[in-house]
């Protein structure tokens, strides 16, 4: 079994408030969601306006399908343009 791991740190410009920001991360998550068949999740930096923490995750049999799979996500995320990914780290763990 192999697991990848995807925590993307984004920013969010010209966002006032909480809801604006819950409205922008509920969007991408579904939108990511349902195009790639992901586990996403908001999961950190609840309280800032502008900066988000996304978590995604992806299982599966095959090392280079999971990391094909997660890049492909970060690059759909990043072209829905309604949040910039300032960071991003990625892990595929073999159990």
């Amino acid at each position: 079994m192999v697991v990848g791991v995807v925590r993307l740190t984004l920013h969010i410009p010209e966002n006032n408030s909480l809801k604006g920001k819950r409205r922008v991360i509920k969007q991408i998550v579904e939108k990511t969601r349902n195009r790639f068949d992901i586990a996403l999740a908001e999961t950190g930096m609840s309280d800032s306006h502008r900066q988000a923490e996304i978590g995604l995750a992806c299982v599966g049999n095959d090392r280079r399908v999971i990391n094909s799979v997660l890049d492909r996500a970060i690059n759909y995320i990043d072209s829905l343009g309604t949040a910039m990914i300032t960071g991003q780290e990625l892990e595929i763990i073999n159990l």
